[in-house]
């Protein structure tokens, strides 16, 4: 479904990922992990078009997303839940789920697709009418997630879903985040929380110093000492 191709992206002179190539099938939960400056908000904002790659390729399907506007690629069926959450805080919660379906065909069926994320998350239906800012973290980030499916995506980009959580709502997401891909949904994500990333993942890919150093399935890279010692201190 998702295929990047030898991808070189920087920041003016600085260059921060270096020919990184790797997929993602149809149906898959994949995930990128690495440490803070590894280049994996880098790469996400790539792929949803916020940065222009200065070499490779990227093609969702039949789509080279490098080569379209972002405005664009929502029509295509990505949809990137941003890191930090990025809500509309003085909108309800509501309107910001429903500035979440503003392409035609979520726009149609926006009413069904409001009452399966409610069935999602049934906090957000009990907060419907309040301010978005006032939402606790946890609320805040499960209302990201709720926008991102608003617009019936094929897929989604989850950047730092558990960045600044408990580890009470940390728990809670990833549950949220299985359930979603469990409904057939395909999932890219990045986090920094290695350990349950990979023991809920199909794939997963290192990201080191803006270059993909390892990939295998989520059992395999928990049972690797190299990751063990790098990011799970065993």
């Amino acid at each position: 479904m998702l295929q990047v191709e030898q991808l070189n992206v920087a920041y003016g002179d600085v260059q921060v990922l270096w020919d990184v190539s790797f997929h993602v099938d149809a149906n898959e939960l994949v995930v990128l992990v690495g440490a803070n400056g590894a280049g994996k908000s880098t790469l996400m904002k790539t792929i949803s078009g916020q940065i222009r790659p200065k070499g490779g390729a990227i093609r969702f399907g039949d789509v080279r997303l490098d080569q379209v506007q972002p405005y664009e690629i929502i029509q295509y069926g990505l949809s990137h839940v941003p890191e930090g959450r990025q809500l509309f805080p003085e909108m309800s919660v509501l309107e910001n789920l429903e500035m979440g379906a503003l392409k035609s065909e979520a726009k149609a069926k926006r009413k069904e697709t409001l009452e399966w994320v409610f069935e999602l998350f049934p906090r957000l239906k009990e907060r419907r009418h309040q301010m978005a800012g006032t939402l606790s973290g946890g609320e805040q980030q499960m209302c990201a997630i709720a926008r991102g499916l608003m617009s019936l995506p094929r897929m989604v980009l989850f950047d730092e879903p558990s960045l600044g959580l408990s580890p009470r709502l940390t728990q809670e997401i990833f549950r949220l985040v299985q359930q979603i891909h469990s409904q057939g949904m395909t999932i890219l994500m990045v986090e920094q929380n290695v350990k349950q990333t990979l023991a809920i993942c199909d794939r997963a890919y290192v990201l080191e110093n803006g270059r993909i150093v390892m990939e295998g399935t989520g059992h395999d890279l928990l049972e690797d000492e190299r990751v063990k010692e790098a990011y799970l201190g065993l």
